[in-house]
């Protein structure tokens, strides 16, 4: 099977990727995601008028939450950061997404089927594989996951 490629951010030459900046920048790619408006079914609509709501009946309601759309510089890293996982095995990338989420071990440990252990392990794997591969440096890939984590100093 062949490995895919990450793809390079276009700032990645002017700085240096850590494990803890990958980290952040996944996090932020997810709360973005997050904050996107939900896709639309296009062709449908109503010609109904919409209904106007008095003040008496909004009276119980809850209110609706203001959701704040993210900022086209933030939706561009987005885009930028959602290509990064590629290059690594679909369980690892599986739980740099779920942890990027906000997701607990707990969750994370049932859905991959392994220990809290294993998964933190394939967890600081997958971010030291997406730092070095952002900052060009080469390494085997038949390196042990213990080996690439202190090449990239996730340790």
């Amino acid at each position: 099977m062949r490995q895919a490629r990450c793809e390079e951010p276009r700032e990645a030459a002017a700085s240096n990727w850590t494990p803890s900046l990958v980290e952040a920048r996944l996090a932020e790619a997810a709360f973005v995601l997050k904050r996107l408006p939900e896709p639309r079914r296009q062709g449908y609509f109503s010609t109904w008028p919409e209904i106007v709501h008095s003040f008496a009946d909004k009276v119980g309601q809850e209110p609706k939450p203001m959701r704040v759309l993210p900022s086209p510089q933030a939706i561009s890293r987005m885009e930028e950061t959602l290509t990064w996982t590629a290059c690594l095995d679909p369980d690892d990338g599986k739980i740099v997404w779920m942890k990027a989420y906000g997701e607990r071990w707990k969750t994370i440990c049932w859905t991959v089927g392994l220990q809290r252990s294993a998964a933190h392990q394939h967890w600081l794997y997958g971010l030291c594989v997406i730092s070095l591969t952002l900052n060009k440096r080469r390494f085997n890939r038949n390196l042990s996951k213990r080996r690439v984590i202190e090449l990239a100093g996730g340790a």
